[in-house]
């Protein structure tokens, strides 16, 4: 049975454990339990309303039905589609159990509550009968785990990342507890850990690397939790077992090594090395976390606060990329690096981590929901002309759902932060706290940020003394923030990216007013690229460019339905700045009359964008937009634009012919085309992925429902030499190759014909296969495309 609003967010119960030493939890700030931070109207509380809405419109029994199967027991209905019944089976289950528990703790509501216990004692069944402490929905579950557990790793690799998979339940089961009090989940969690505890305890060290090649999510961070809540060092062990040590490693010895690495894959693995640390006093784990936070913040992070291209680290020293592709940064990474800024915040109480906090709430996760459908967005392309795609409650399972249902959820987690007398306010969102340790409750009034200003009302039975720290933003001037207290103003020497810290004995009744002035800034993209965004204050500013030509923009169940597939506008027909002046700021003007909303007369090419108005991004949807706008001088416009227009044609020639195309050695578009392999590598040369195959071979499902392919266009780099292997495409060959090294330094395209009858016969799918011929290497294959 669920206890009502259990009293201890996930922190700060498990630092208060009575195991837990004084190391640990000395002047360690801890958060607020969910149910004592009510949101208040303004857009956050309305973005939870409609993702209560969307959690609601799920139907428990389809997210449970793959769960029933791998048990043995009859569902009560099929499944849903898309990745729900395409090899991730089970994965928005977990998320679903997380975002129940966090909406009922935020907000009471009965329907959530029994939603909650409704799948919780379903899944218990599951785990039941499943006997081991298993609870899972990976197709082939029983068989999988047998096999991985006898020491056959390579069994993995014929799955879609399971141990990611299971891992979104064993968060869902512990957030259960954590957030809902729910005490059947805390011994199901125990239970499913145990289980895998067994599956470390039965692979070498060597072995359990190999398994952590592939995304597996947080399982070492869960682990740790699990530590934390029973005191029961084998969790702990296995949770250090569950650390990547190619990804760990480079991190302790502060090397970025991130370039091309799968980025979602990696955040989750780094939460857990800074759980570790929390919980075992490990500073070589802390420094690698901290470090990672540091590098991908700070070199990898555009104005959103996203990261990623094709869900991957784009090289730091090169953005083009993030301008050229509909792929743009993935929600889910974004989620996640909140969730690791919440842990090394926690640690250090820096201003900074709070102030990306911020960035990314506002510019990237509340702008990730339809503020009336309740539709997720997977990727926020940063191209400049582009647009975004919104799932639906029946057609859409991809991850970036599963984390949204949960991001919305939880709007009121960092508001607020405490340490004995001191309170933290870290952000200016409208909300009631009750800080019982202290018998005072705080309502923070505020329409920030379409007003430069919050104030705060005191409420308490007895004068309290306590300290108050107002964060001061670094998007607010040195001096300008002000506050004052029953209506007086209080000199302060607080400076940007610090706390302003207000130390007395306050009775009820009590107001303080700070003032927020914000400024209009541009910021360039990283790296030098000649693109800028513009912000007022911590916000995004956006122009909306038109609605035209969405194809998609409410997914269907599609495999790639998450992709915005609509065509690209060229680039250099796109608005961008072009002016002498160097302060363009400056040149960027508030519209009277309407808050938020300002214009760029004179600067803005070409002449018919001239009267567009930016306004904040999370405003915009159903819409072709601008974030990052080319800046140039009208000197350098022309021969920019002739070289963009070049690249722009090219690229639209080869688009308009290609069908199907893979990148190999990306792990989701591997993923998205069935790539199944033996003896197989990929790696990185010259900033692109390739896979390749000693002794071995590698293929991929490619799709052609119109049969219409007449040619196969491969990549390979000139200087490959010594490789020969078979092209086959449904098993029949079509091209025997060798790679002598002949074509210099250089990347280069092979087209090979596709016989009719082949293509006829694959009605619709084509499977295409590189083989080496004997110890051979086949590849290395740097791009496939499947052309009309």
């Amino acid at each position: 049975m669920i206890k009502p609003l259990f009293p201890f967010l996930l922190f700060s119960c498990i630092t208060c454990l009575p195991f837990a030493s004084d190391a640990q939890v000395k002047n360690k700030l801890e958060y607020f339990a969910a149910s004592d931070v009510q949101l208040l109207p303004g857009i956050f509380k309305s973005a939870e309303q409609t993702d209560l809405k969307y959690i609601l419109a799920l139907d428990a029994d389809k997210l449970l039905a793959p769960y029933l199967r791998e048990a043995g027991l009859p569902a009560k209905t099929e499944s849903y589609s898309n990745w729900e019944n395409s090899g991730l089976d089970g994965h928005i289950a977990g998320h679903y159990v997380s975002a129940l528990a966090m909406m009922y703790a935020n907000t009471s509501n009965m329907q959530v509550h029994d939603r909650l216990l409704y799948v919780i004692d379903e899944l218990e069944k599951c785990q039941q009968k499943n006997g081991n402490g298993y609870v899972g929905g990976v197709p082939g579950s029983n068989q999988l785990w047998q096999s991985v557990m006898k020491g056959d790793v390579q069994a993995l690799q014929k799955k879609w990342v399971p141990f990611y998979n299971i891992h979104k339940m064993q968060a869902g089961l512990r957030d259960a507890y954590l957030y809902a009090g729910n005490e059947k989940a805390k011994a199901m969690l125990i239970k499913f850990s145990d289980w895998f505890v067994q599956l470390a305890s039965s692979l070498s060290d060597k072995q359990m690397q190999e398994v952590l090649r592939i995304e597996h999510g947080g399982v070492n961070e869960v682990l740790a939790d699990v530590y934390a809540l029973t005191g029961d060092r084998k969790y702990l062990d296995a949770a250090y077992k569950f650390s990547h040590k190619a990804i760990l490693d480079p991190l302790k010895a502060k090397q970025d090594k991130l370039n091309h690495l799968h980025a979602n894959t990696q955040i989750p693995k780094v939460i857990g090395f800074k759980r570790i640390a929390d919980v075992n006093n490990d500073t070589a784990y802390n420094a690698a976390a901290t470090f990672f936070w540091n590098t991908v913040v700070n070199n990898r992070t555009v104005a959103i606060g996203g990261n990623s291209v094709r869900e991957h680290f784009n090289p730091a020293t090169n953005f083009t990329s993030m301008i050229q592709s509909e792929e743009g940064p993935e929600t889910c990474n974004t989620y996640n690096m909140l969730k690791l800024t919440k842990q090394v915040y926690q640690s250090e109480a820096l201003v900074k981590y709070v102030d990306y906090y911020e960035r990314a709430l506002y510019n990237h996760i509340l702008s990730t929901q339809h503020p009336e459908k309740g539709g997720f967005v997977y990727f926020t392309p940063m191209r400049p002309g582009h647009y975004r795609v919104y799932s639906q409650p029946h057609t859409s399972m991809w991850c970036c759902v599963g984390s949204g249902i949960e991001n919305h959820a939880k709007y009121n987690e960092m508001i607020y932060a405490h340490s004995g007398i001191d309170l933290y306010v870290n952000l200016f969102i409208p909300s009631k706290l009750q800080w019982k340790e202290q018998g005072v409750t705080i309502t923070q009034e505020t329409k920030f940020p379409e007003e430069e200003r919050t104030s705060f009302t005191i409420s308490t039975k007895h004068s309290k003394a306590f300290r108050l720290h107002i964060r001061y933003p670094s998007w607010v001037t040195a001096g300008a923030m002000k506050i004052s207290i029953n209506g007086k103003a209080v000199a302060t020497k607080a400076s940007p990216s610090s706390y302003l810290i207000v130390d007395r004995l306050w009775k009820a009744g009590d107001k303080v007013v700070v003032q927020l002035p914000m400024r209009t800034a541009v910021e360039p993209m990283p790296a030098g690229f000649n693109y800028v965004a513009v912000f007022h204050g911590p916000v995004v500013l956006a122009a909306k460019i038109g609605n035209d030509a969405m194809p998609g923009l409410y997914a269907d169940d599609s495999r790639m339905g998450h992709v915005a597939k609509g065509p690209k506008y060229p680039l250099h027909e796109m608005p961008m700045f072009v002016t002498e002046q160097q302060d363009i700021a400056a040149a960027i003007k508030p519209v009277p009359g309407k808050p938020l909303t300002f214009k760029a007369p004179n600067i803005i090419h070409p002449a018919k964008y001239d009267k567009l108005e930016l306004v904040p991004f999370y405003k915009i949807h159903d819409a072709r937009y601008v974030i990052y706008w080319q800046k140039e001088t009208p000197a350098s416009l022309q021969a920019i634009q002739e070289k963009l227009a070049a690249d722009e044609i090219a690229a639209a020639q080869l688009a308009a012919i290609t069908i199907d195309q893979v990148k190999p050695g990306e792990q989701q578009p591997e993923s998205d085309h069935f790539m199944q392999s033996e003896k197989s590598t990929t790696g990185v040369f010259s900033d692109r992925h390739f896979r390749e195959a000693r002794g071995g071979w590698f293929s991929y499902v490619l799709k052609d429902q119109q049969l219409q392919a007449k040619k196969l266009r491969i990549t390979y780099w000139g200087m490959d030499r010594n490789r020969k292997f078979n092209i086959l495409v449904n098993d029949t060959l079509i091209a025997q190759v060798e790679l002598k090294g002949e074509n210099g330094e250089d990347f280069y395209t092979v087209d090979y014909p596709l016989p009719a009858e082949v293509v006829a016969g694959g009605k619709g799918s084509l499977v295409v296969k590189f083989a080496a011929v004997d110890n051979s290497l086949a590849g290395a294959v740097y791009d496939i495309k499947l052309l009309k």
